[in-house]
């Protein structure tokens, strides 16, 4: 029932995140005048420049959609889910206030495609608040769709989307108008009104000292009776009935202070409109273009007005620079806005219908203007339908996340059988090499306690969160031991140090001994690493005393080898690598040589940036296994983990662990970051 719950609450919160950044995004202008709005009902109208709040509100619209598609994907569960409680936790309180004061009639939420009241908003947003906070209780209850490996395609792909989506619109025009001057709307239509507020009269009767109400129908039935006698009434309103969508569109000559909007819109004839709220912001970039178009109308005899929101001075203004000869009608500001998101915008209309729109850098161009609009495509109903937009939404961005999701889905299940072969083909899997994979951190002399700790708890969660396919562990300096083995979960990430004494106990001041290392709650131990043996003058055979007390008292042993830049160029890494293992670790019996990882590391590749090429790595580490091959045998071999260490990190990991006798990785300066270090850990994904 808890997964049914979280997923069902994942699925409401994806789809209005998803909606309502849309909507958004193809109206970007018309989510910046709803800022606007927020603003000025704030008293703090005119604190931001209009670009400052544009570009919030793409911003905006794309975070929306993207956390809805990431809800969707289940991508970033616990990230995704944080941040819808905390936009749900602050629009909560919001639309609440706007409930209760009303300092704007809605709070556009899904734009002009759904309206809805403020308390209707606020309620939304209670039921919105608990599924997200029922999401972020229990994130790993949520399903994926597409597996991690894959994310970072829908990831950047839907970014890559929505921001497109709103350049265009912003552009052009929008691709959805939910607005009442929609193409294919008729004006005039729309400014009547669509019902009346219905009421309800009551009268209050009297016959023969007997009280009675009766409906309107009832008195009408009794109303010649004259033994009746009316004493009250009272009325009241039972619907609010439906106000016209339009409302405040006219069309009032500048000049002479006319109305011509009953002229206009009843006009069978074709008119444009050159739409400016504010003609000095207007964009003049296209004023040749406007001007033609303007003759073009005076030739076939169409009417032609601009139509703004400004004063005469700004009108006289713009003719001035631009040379307008077309009158120009006053309309409220809020009306033209709505008209066209365009300024400026041109708006064709025949009979009070919205024939086309376009925005001042998409005018018709001389080629579609060469003939009457009578006889021409540009004077007829585009064909461009909303079936047809939707359908191209879906050809451009679901159906590509649809088929990842499937090929993602596909390679997911041939995986699951390809495993479940292996447990029920015992034969096919004895023969298979069954060595760990294994990536460990090497902090070395870095980080204090308090960072130590809050780095391997950061660790912790982020591997509990999602279980990496290869073991993890982090070998720290001694003073972090405890304290980390306190809270971390050793089946996800073991636990080791970096060092331990030769000795077992005594007056060896400073030094620590294999013991304390295990009594810590540590696992594992890095002996023999260059820097000990260049910088302490560790050899050989103090490095075997320490294998031997390692071994003695529990601790895996992650044993290192490697040769420096002088003999790599010599020629004599295998001469060195061999002389290494000889001196400390063949003296072992079989069955305590099992319990060593090896870790190759070239010494000049540490803290150098130069790595090692995955095949020059492949072929030293073939040549490792082939000498322990030739000490204990090839079953040994194979199942001798052996890690490449060198400024290895998440860029070339993959290719490094995809080389077959590459077990994993010993980190430095990579494993020093959270996110860094995960990097590496998911090559094995």
């Amino acid at each position: 029932m808890k997964k049914i719950a979280v997923n069902c609450c994942r699925l409401l919160l994806a789809v209005v995140f998803i909606l309502s950044g849309f909507v958004k995004a193809v109206d970007p202008l018309g989510t910046q005048y709803k800022i606007g709005d927020y603003l000025t009902a704030m008293h703090l109208g005119g604190v931001l420049p209009d670009m400052a709040i544009l570009i919030a509100s793409v911003g905006w619209s794309a975070l929306e959609f993207c956390l809805g598609i990431f809800m969707l994907f289940s991508i970033r569960r616990r990230f995704t889910s944080r941040c819808m409680v905390l936009i749900m936790a602050v629009m909560t309180p919001l639309t609440l206030w706007l409930a209760l004061a009303n300092p704007v009639t809605d709070c556009g939420c899904f734009g002009d495609a759904i309206v809805l009241t403020n308390w209707q908003t606020f309620w939304k947003n209670i039921v919105l608040l608990a599924a997200a906070i029922i999401v972020a209780r229990w994130p790993k209850e949520m399903f994926r769709f597409v597996s991690e490996s894959n994310q970072w395609i829908v990831i950047n792909y839907s970014a890559l989307f929505i921001l497109a989506i709103s350049v265009w619109s912003l552009y052009d025009l929008p691709q959805f108008d939910f607005r009442p001057y929609h193409v294919g709307a008729n004006i005039r239509e729309g400014m009547v009104e669509k019902e009346a507020p219905k009421f309800e009269t009551t009268y209050i009767m009297v016959k023969d000292g007997r009280q009675q109400e009766m409906s309107e129908a009832e008195y009408l039935r009794i109303w010649e009776d004259s033994t009746w006698q009316c004493i009250d009434t009272r009325t009241v309103q039972v619907s609010e009935g439906k106000a016209a969508p339009i409302h405040d569109f006219t069309m009032v000559m500048a000049e002479t202070g006319e109305d011509v909007t009953a002229d206009v819109l009843s006009d069978k004839g074709y008119t444009f409109l050159l739409v400016s709220p504010h003609l000095e912001q207007a964009d003049d970039s296209n004023l040749d273009r406007i001007n033609q178009i303007y003759e073009f109308c005076q030739e076939y005899h169409y009417r032609f007005y601009g139509m703004t929101a400004s004063g005469d001075k700004a009108i006289e203004q713009w003719r001035d620079r631009t040379g307008a000869e077309y009158a120009f009608c006053i309309c409220d500001e809020i009306a033209l806005k709505t008209v066209i998101r365009s300024n400026p915008g041109l708006v064709l209309i025949k009979d009070g219908t919205v024939i086309r729109k376009w925005s001042h850098n998409r005018l018709p161009d001389d080629t579609q203007l060469a003939a009457p609009l009578e006889k021409s495509e540009l004077g007829q109903m585009p064909q461009d339908s909303v079936p047809g937009k939707i359908l191209r939404i879906l050809l451009w961005f679901v159906l590509p996340l649809a088929l990842l999701t499937i090929a993602d889905r596909t390679w997911m299940w041939t995986r699951w059988i390809r495993r479940k072969n292996r447990i029920f083909n015992p034969i096919k899997q004895n023969n298979k090499t069954m060595r760990k994979k294994i990536v460990a951190g090497n902090w070395k002399m870095n980080m204090n306690l308090q960072d130590g700790i809050a780095l391997a708890k950061e660790l912790n969660e982020t591997l509990k969160a999602e279980k990496p396919n290869c073991g993890v562990v982090i070998c720290t300096p001694f003073i972090h031991l405890a304290s980390i083995a306190q809270f971390l979960d050793q089946d996800i990430i073991g636990l080791g140090a970096e060092n331990c004494a030769d000795k077992e106990k005594g007056a060896f001041t400073g030094e620590v001994s294999a013991e304390m290392v295990k009594s810590t709650g540590a696992q594992y131990v890095i002996l023999g690493h260059s820097e000990r043996r260049e910088y302490y003058h560790e050899t050989p055979e103090i490095l075997k005393e320490k294998v031997l007390l390692a071994q003695k008292n529990g601790l895996k042993v992650i044993f290192c080898i490697g040769e420096s830049k002088e003999e790599r160029e010599a020629g004599k890494q295998n001469e060195v690598v061999k002389a290494e293992l000889e001196g400390s670790v063949f003296n072992l019996a079989e069955e305590d040589f099992r319990k060593i990882v090896i870790a190759y590391e070239p010494i000049w590749a540490i803290g150098t940036g130069l790595t090692a090429t995955a095949e020059q790595a492949e072929e030293i580490h073939a040549y490792i296994r082939s000498i322990i091959a030739e000490k204990y045998g090839k079953t040994v071999a194979d199942d001798t983990t052996i890690l490449y260490g060198g400024s290895c990190k998440a860029s070339n990991a993959p290719e490094l662990f995809a080389k077959p006798d590459i077990d994993g990785g010993l980190i430095g300066g990579a494993s020093l970051k959270c996110a860094d270090f995960k990097g590496i850990i998911d090559a094995f994904k």
